[in-house]
């Protein structure tokens, strides 16, 4: 059970879109605001750039900065190595399965002129080349989408985000471990007037815990004056059916109930 300070505000299901695959790594967005962002800022990369990728198909007149410090040389020396263990493994092949192998590739084609990849730590201080801020990141910056998932660091870039709220016309953040920092969660929501939720999902790679949370939510925020907005009451259930897909496809995905 979640509070209703967690439940999206009304948006038409034809104004909402998926951008991303029907797994983890995609997520839905207000398709209105495609046209009014400048920039993509993408923290936490891993090797899934397909939201960005399909973002790119709706406005191509953005740049993509992705911030990673795990996606380096030692990391795809060891993914390929698994995904060939895979390969051979395999009692059936799919040409899915056979694209991960040449991942890289892929990778090296889209970082590249405009979309741009650093192998740093997004954190709260700033240090060379190993660590940088969201402010910084966002200097000079206006128009930004910016979308967060690093693993538990996202509380750590709260102050920062609450700070840059002005250069931020979308927010995408995996919240991870989701009971032990609800606080946080509702503070920043409570502090972020500007930026309202319109979508949510939670990711079943864990299962829910004793209260009945997922271990980690996914939250689609959008500067809402932007736009007009209907103020009516929101009746969808969560997951959207057809825009809403489970992070693991082994795992039924996880009904979300606010009160």
């Amino acid at each position: 059970m979640f509070s209703k300070k967690l439940k999206p505000i009304f948006v038409s299901k034809k104004n909402l879109i998926r951008l991303g695959p029907k797994r983890d790594g995609g997520y839905v967005i207000d398709k209105r605001i495609i046209k009014k962002i400048n920039h993509i800022v993408t923290c936490g990369l891993s090797d899934d750039w397909n939201f960005e990728r399909d973002f790119l198909k709706y406005n191509n007149n953005i740049n993509i900065s992705a911030y990673d410090h795990t996606v380096n040389s030692s990391f795809w020396i060891n993914r390929f190595f698994k995904d060939i263990i895979h390969f051979f493994l395999l009692k059936k092949l799919s040409f899915w399965k056979i694209k991960n192998i040449f991942k890289y590739f892929d990778y090296v084609l889209f970082f590249k002129k405009k979309n741009k990849h650093f192998q740093i730590k997004v954190g709260n201080k700033n240090l060379n080349n190993r660590e940088i801020t969201i402010n910084k990141i966002l200097n000079n910056k206006m128009n930004v989408l910016l979308k967060v998932d690093i693993e538990g660091g996202e509380y750590g870039v709260l102050k920062d985000i609450k700070i840059n709220y002005k250069r931020i016309n979308c927010l995408i953040i995996e919240f991870h471990s989701v009971k032990k920092n609800m606080k946080k969660i509702n503070n920043f929501i409570n502090q972020n007037k500007d930026l309202e939720i319109i979508h949510i999902h939670g990711n079943n790679v864990n299962k829910l815990d004793k209260y009945g949370l997922p271990y980690s939510i996914e939250i689609t925020f959008i500067k809402t004056k932007l736009f007009k907005f209907h103020k009516q009451k929101n009746n969808n259930d969560y997951p959207i059916e057809n825009l809403d897909y489970p992070s693991v496809k082994r795992n039924e995905d996880i009904k979300l109930k606010f009160i």
